[in-house]
């Protein structure tokens, strides 16, 4: 049986988004992660900028500092798990696959 729609190129609008000469699940699962990473970016900014303030109006009380400093450890600990997920899967890729973007490029291999 033959697809009676033929095939569906991608968008002109993702490609950017797309990294080379992927389409289909590909392309929706690296928005997907390009997504989750500027999302704990902007997360960890917020996170910061909070802990920050309460940090200063804190008013010398050593529990609130103490919580205050603790958060904006945690915030900054949380980005860096974030980023080194990328980097880690690069050396990884690097290692067992002698590519660099083998693991941050899925391929999906179907019939």
């Amino acid at each position: 049986m033959q697809n009676p729609w033929g095939s569906v190129p991608v968008p002109t609008w993702l490609r950017p988004f797309a990294g080379g000469s992927v389409n289909g699940l590909q392309v929706l699962l690296n928005i997907i992660l390009r997504t989750l990473i500027v999302g704990a970016g902007i997360y960890t900014v917020l996170n910061l900028i909070l802990a920050g303030y309460a940090y200063l109006s804190a008013g010398g009380d050593p529990k609130r500092i103490q919580d205050a400093g603790a958060k904006i450890w945690h915030s900054v600990l949380g980005l860096i798990i974030a980023a080194g997920a990328f980097v880690l899967a690069a050396v990884i890729g690097l290692i067992l696959f002698n590519d660099a973007n083998a693991l941050l490029q899925l391929k999906v291999f179907t019939p």
